[in-house]
């Protein structure tokens, strides 16, 4: 017991801010074989979340009667406009392309042992919609990565490319380093990204040429407003929950038995929808959900759509937290080897790089892990949960996010304002002119469903409640 409530103490999410992470450190090397598959999934055609290319409208010409005999009319074709989603994924094809083949240049300071890699090349793919035309643009950032928040100091980097204008957007590692582009006041959009990841080993021995011959340059492009678009939100809606239904019958398929529910399968225990909605709380931030509402979450849903499977998979937290879902495993001994080891009957990769950076797999994990959650939770709790698993869902979500502390800190700022589980209903719409400030619980009386503020006790906790109460509505939306 006292293993399972240190490995549960710092859960799955191991990160600050609502999962994102304000200096990424080096993310994991996948091999050769899954890059390969990877690669592919990048270049498949749009999925069926995405329309496919519209087909040529040909107008069929009907001969009126004043045709003159033997005087057939021209043949018009018209073509349908294509949509927006369509020109993206074509424009990041051929940024892919372009990509690929350059070399990134790397530049050394210093002589004998004193010498060292000045900082980390990153090239940009960038498309001028009034010349039609593409551009690559050298940047070079800071190396080591520096601890960098937005609204403070700005990012210091080089631009190698003459002629362009740049500016740093976000993010300072693999999954979300990105800039804006300009030229002569023209705004350049950004459709690829070429980012060298380096050996973690050969850095910590200060083998800086050995570093840069054996880096693995990833074409991979971050969610950016060039490439956001209500096709790919949908579609992202639409994949995460048929992902994580799949888990759910992968773990059915297995006759996976709960831990928490005695002689109830694990598959019954969480919905499709309270899975999918911690693959884009984990990738959400803070900042970015205060400042535009459910609009970071459709940013978030977007780049899953847009990516698939490939999404977030470079993701590393400060707290080194892996993957979409953002699990932990320090030194081996951590949530994910704990789920591995507890939930034998789900077949979870034991590889925590692997396991954790793929969507599926890293989804039937935060299942398992829920279930083992539960069942160390009180049962004024556990058992209300079984017939509310929506709204209820804050509890294990909130064990997801800080472990069972914040399950016992939550229930004790619930008893102090008078809320019992059993009353807890979903965000509702706040009257005009109400002075409740959220986060909030939503409870039902005999004057209907209202809103009641959470008292301080976690303030990143309580925000990720707010965020999994707002969220739940937008994937629940028919």
């Amino acid at each position: 017991m006292f293993f399972l409530a240190l490995a549960l103490a710092c859960t799955a999410c191991g990160t600050t801010g609502g999962g994102v992470a304000e200096s990424e450190p080096e993310p994991v090397l996948i091999s050769l074989a899954e890059e390969a598959v990877a690669a592919e999934a990048a270049t498949t055609p749009p999925s069926p979340s995405v329309e496919a290319k519209a087909p040529e409208v040909v107008a069929e010409s009907v001969a009126p009667a004043t045709t003159p005999a033997g005087k057939a009319l021209e043949e018009v074709i018209v073509e349908a406009p294509r949509a927006r989603s369509e020109v993206i994924m074509d424009h990041v094809a051929e940024a892919r392309v372009l990509l690929q083949p350059f070399e990134l240049k790397y530049v050394f300071t210093g002589k004998g042992r004193r010498e060292v890699l000045r900082g980390r090349p990153v090239a940009f793919a960038l498309w001028s919609e009034s010349k039609k035309e593409w551009t690559i643009a050298e940047i070079e950032i800071p190396r080591p990565p520096i601890k960098w928040r937005p609204g403070r100091d700005p990012l210091p980097f080089r631009l190698l490319t003459p002629g362009l204008e740049a500016n740093h957007e976000k993010g300072t590692g693999a999954e979300r380093l990105m800039f804006s582009f300009s030229r002569d006041g023209e705004p350049l959009k950004v459709y690829g990204r070429k980012f060298p990841v380096f050996d973690n080993a050969l850095i910590q021995r200060k083998k800086w040429r050995e570093m840069v011959r054996t880096a693995k340059p990833i074409v991979y492009l971050p969610s950016n407003e060039d490439t956001v678009d209500p096709q790919f939100v949908s579609g992202g809606r639409e994949f995460l929950l048929d992902t994580a239904q799949r888990a759910i019958d992968q773990l059915r398929a297995l006759n996976v038995p709960s831990t928490a529910y005695p002689g109830q399968l694990l598959a019954d225990v969480v919905p499709a929808s309270v899975i999918a909605s911690l693959a884009v709380i984990e990738q959400t931030d803070d900042t970015d959900f205060l400042s535009k509402g459910t609009g970071a979450f459709e940013d978030v849903m977007s780049h899953y759509g847009f990516k698939r499977e490939e999404a977030y998979r470079y993701s590393v937290s400060t707290a080194k937290a892996l993957g979409p879902m953002q699990f932990t495993n320090r030194r081996g001994n951590g949530t994910y080897a704990m789920v591995v080891k507890r939930c034998r009957a789900a077949q979870i990769d034991p590889d925590f790089d692997r396991g954790a950076t793929n969507l599926l797999n890293a989804m039937k994990a935060a299942i398992c892990l829920f279930d083992i959650e539960l069942s160390q939770m009180r049962s004024e709790i556990r058992w209300p949960y079984r017939d509310n698993k929506v709204v209820l869902g804050i509890f294990p979500v909130a064990a997801y996010n800080g472990g069972p502390r914040n399950v016992t800190r939550l229930y004790g700022v619930m008893k102090r304002v008078g809320v019992q589980p059993e009353n807890l209903r979903a965000p509702g719409q706040q009257p005009p002119g109400s002075s409740i400030t959220c986060p909030c619980f939503w409870v039902e009386d005999f004057g209907g469903v209202r809103p009641i503020s959470i008292p301080r006790y976690n303030n990143e906790n309580r925000w990720y409640v707010e965020k999994y109460q707002t969220l739940l509505q937008l994937l629940e939306q028919p």
